[in-house]
């Protein structure tokens, strides 16, 4: 097996922290989920889609927010799909709802500015 990480990674409550902490001056996009959210079956494929176009210039990462409460909570997510940039080990972005292709991608494009 690879160790080559092909599309989003998938975080939870262990690895999320760690992710965001080690990821240096790389940014850490992070879509927060769930299996049965029609608007984050929406979001999905261009999440997948920008792990493949940014990789190795940004972190691209989903949690699902059923399975991870406590860092849903931490962050007061109180709708999903919301999507959080985090830059240097903070959060520098933060949108929620579907906000499309374009909207995800000037996010990436923000943060790597």
């Amino acid at each position: 097996m690879s160790s080559d990480i092909k599309g989003a990674v998938h975080l939870d409550s262990a690895s999320f922290q760690k992710t965001i902490e080690s990821a240096g001056d790389k940014p850490v996009m992070v879509d927060f989920f769930a299996e049965w959210c029609g608007p984050c079956k929406m979001a999905a494929p261009i999440i997948e889609d920008l792990a493949h176009k940014y990789e190795g210039k940004a972190i691209i990462a989903k949690l699902n927010v059923d399975e991870n409460q406590n860092i849903a909570a931490l962050y007061g997510v109180m709708s999903i799909p919301t999507v959080m940039v985090f830059k240097n080990g903070k959060l520098a972005n933060r949108q929620i709802g579907f906000i499309g292709q374009e909207g995800y991608e000037k996010m990436i494009t923000d943060a790597l500015e």
